[in-house]
């Protein structure tokens, strides 16, 4: 049988060896083991390392800048433009490189919602990258292979470094290629799975929000009762920790559409850390890491137990799953709309309250900024904390201007009546350093006052820097810790420190005053 039967001598592949199309997993383990890619670790999951980048690589990743996109883009440090001329030289490249060999080839969707599902194909040389796109999007049936026509396709060439990037116009010997009117992309130089991941989640933040559907990089569970929670939050905030909750469902940990039906995982699968994972704290993720999961840049002894706390290869260590390793999900991961929207921040500085309730308007204000802190030691060169405002908790997965994103989102929200909050996972009684981190069972409890409504009970206090309101006690929660500066021993200190994440919010949210200048005037108001 002829090997073009997929269509892959349209790419430029030619002579191909044998491809292997939707290896099952037992099929995926034993390519893997005979190419040394990996070793079985904890209940039969594969250990995998990505080599020298164990993280995406933002400043290598492209847009093919040409007439029939190029309008909606958002162009700048995030979606870097790229000349036809120069894709179609590498994309040759690629196609030579890969030509000859044996590769892997994932056929399935993104997206759970038939109406807006896009079927995908992902061509590897790596068998561990198959199994790592197989666990990541939705699996499909046997008979939807019978026609299957891919809408969008990436050919992974990781083991391909180019020599002549300077010429090319690109940054280094890796890239990470899109083309939205070919529905093509490639990539070339990097091991790390997760580009092609958000690589799809970003062709989707073209596509959906340019027919009405919202896109949001969030996770999502739902209740017995059909209610539905969005989670909002960049790496660290706790975005899947929380979500991921015996009493409730999961829909999904990381992408989702929110279309005139209600909430859909864009995925099959999850991507979450496991640095410092604790079985206490996070038992469904901590259960999920078995047979199909794929564990990446974990420290491991002679007898391959992970070591979660040893930070030493990378603090950016992950496991890759299926959705059904988790037991408490909802497959197919489709839900009504929302009643909770909960934005997470990880606060270093201390100042954010554990738990605030926001106005339409400030919910829009937060969701542009999109802001947490990262912590001393985590990056060379940070010894006290940043501020990171990241535009709709996912800049670097943000095709399209960042309004086009809050204003489906305050549509949406206004449309079914949806709560908003703020939750703080980070630092409370200083910054870091000096103070303590939130208790995870306390924002666990606020989570379910959230949820359950009784947070509507309480009384409420309005901040007079920020304008949220922060509610003045909370079942089975200690009252002092509700406000901030409380907590702090130096009060004086705390309102220097509040002040100064304050102006940062002002300074960071004056790129977006011309296009919402009513926004501003729900930005913070520092008293000094």
């Amino acid at each position: 049988m002829s090997n073009d039967i997929y269509g892959l001598e349209k790419l430029g592949l030619k002579n191909l060896g044998k491809i292997f199309r939707n290896l099952t997993p037992q099929e995926l383990v034993e390519h893997e083991l005979r190419f040394g890619e990996g070793c079985l670790g904890p209940n039969g999951s594969l250990m995998v390392d990505t080599g020298k980048f164990t993280g995406r690589s933002p400043k290598d990743k492209f847009i093919v800048d040409e007439p029939t996109t190029s309008e909606h883009v958002w162009w700048g440090a995030v979606n870097q433009p790229l000349k036809p001329e120069v894709f179609e030289t590498l994309k040759g490249r690629v196609a030579t490189f890969l030509s000859g060999k044996d590769l892997y080839m994932f056929d399935g969707f993104c997206g759970a919602d038939k109406k807006h599902q896009m079927p995908i194909r992902i061509i590897t040389k790596k068998p561990w990258h198959a199994h790592f796109v197989r666990n990541m999007f939705i699996r499909p049936k046997k008979e939807e292979l019978q026609n299957f026509e891919p809408q969008f396709t990436i050919l992974n060439a990781a083991l391909y470094t180019e020599k002549e990037y300077k010429e090319l116009g690109l940054n280094s010997e890796v890239f990470v290629i899109f083309n939205l009117a070919q529905k093509f992309a490639i990539i070339g130089g990097t091991h790390y799975g997760g580009e092609m991941k958000k690589g799809i989640f970003s062709v989707m933040n073209f596509l959906l929000p340019l027919k009405g559907v919202m896109s949001m990089h969030c996770s999502a569970n739902v209740g017995k009762k059909g209610d539905v929670a969005l989670f909002f939050g960049l790496s660290g905030t706790g975005k899947t920790t929380l979500s991921t909750d015996p009493d409730r469902a999961l829909i999904g940990d990381d992408e989702h559409g929110w279309s005139k039906d209600g909430i859909f995982n864009l995925e099959g699968g999850c991507y979450a850390k496991v640095i410092d994972l604790d079985p206490e704290k996070e038992p469904d993720i901590w259960n999920a890491i078995r047979f199909e999961a794929i564990l990446e840049n974990v420290v491991y002894d002679e007898n391959r137990v992970p070591d979660y706390h040893d930070k030493s290869k990378t603090e950016n260590t992950r496991v890759s799953y299926p959705l059904h390793n988790i037991e408490n999900t909802k497959i197919p991961s489709v839900a009504g709309h929302p009643k909770n929207i909960i934005f997470l921040t990880c606060d270093a500085f201390g100042v954010l309250p554990p738990i605030a309730r926001l106005t339409p308007e400030q919910a829009s204000y937060h969701f542009l900024s999109g802001y947490t802190a990262k912590v001393a030691g985590t990056e060379r060169g940070i010894t006290e904390p940043q501020a990171t405002f990241s535009t709709c908790f996912g800049s670097p997965f943000m095709t399209l201007r960042p309004k086009v994103y809050s204003d489906l989102l305050a549509e949406k929200m206004r449309t079914h009546k949806v709560n908003a909050f703020l939750v703080n996972t980070g630092w409370t009684g200083g910054p870091y350093g000096v103070g303590k981190r939130m208790n995870l069972p306390d924002t666990r409890k606020m989570i379910t006052a959230i949820l359950e409504g009784t947070i509507g009970e309480s009384e409420w206090h309005k901040d007079s820097v920020f304008g949220f309101e922060i509610p003045l006690h909370l079942p089975n929660i200690n009252s002092a810790i509700l406000n901030p500066r409380n907590t702090w021993d130096d009060h004086h200190a705390y309102d220097e420190m509040r002040d100064k994440l304050a102006h940062m919010f002002i300074k960071n949210f004056e790129r977006f005053a011309a296009e919402d200048p009513e926004l501003v005037k729900v930005s913070p108001t520092p008293k000094g």
